[in-house]
């Protein structure tokens, strides 16, 4: 049996290297008056970004929405605000108006939904990224996207 060592020494300084005591200050008050130091740079704001997913530049679609989807919306203002916040899409997939509802965070899973509200598969998400694989084409085909709603907390 091979055994790998590293010498004491590189250990020491390897060691050495990761216990620095660097402390980061993100300043989230913006100064008494004026800008930070240089005349371009604008002073920090005050407000905290906590939404890791831009916002899309897309207009609310205002058609009806079913009941299913009235009453899956109610569920989920009924529980905490989720980050990245929950959107819902409208789509046309494979000849079918569908909807699309993100993930609420990390590797949790996206739904489509038919226009029933019937789950029809996850496209996203999980461990893998790539959801239940049983829509795998759905990114690629998937057309006429309009969102529908986002959670406005």
């Amino acid at each position: 049996m091979r055994r790998s060592f590293i010498p004491f020494a590189a250990l020491a300084l390897l060691l050495g290297a990761c216990q620095q005591d660097v402390v980061v200050n993100t300043p989230t008050t913006p100064p008494a008056e004026g800008f930070v130091s240089q005349p371009n740079t604008p002073a920090p704001t005050s407000a905290n970004t906590v939404d890791a997913v831009p916002a899309r530049d897309m207009r609310l679609d205002s058609a009806a929405r079913p009941q299913w989807l009235q009453n899956r919306i109610q569920g989920i203002l009924a529980t905490r605000k989720r980050n990245p916040v929950i959107r819902i899409s409208r789509y046309q997939f494979e000849g079918e108006t569908v909807y699309y509802e993100s993930a609420p965070c990390c590797d949790q899973q996206s739904t489509l939904y038919d226009a029933e509200g019937k789950i029809l598969c996850h496209p996203e998400g999980g461990i893998t990224g790539k959801g239940d694989g049983k829509c795998g084409n759905f990114a690629k085909r998937r057309t006429n996207e309009q969102l529908v709603w986002q959670d406005p907390r």
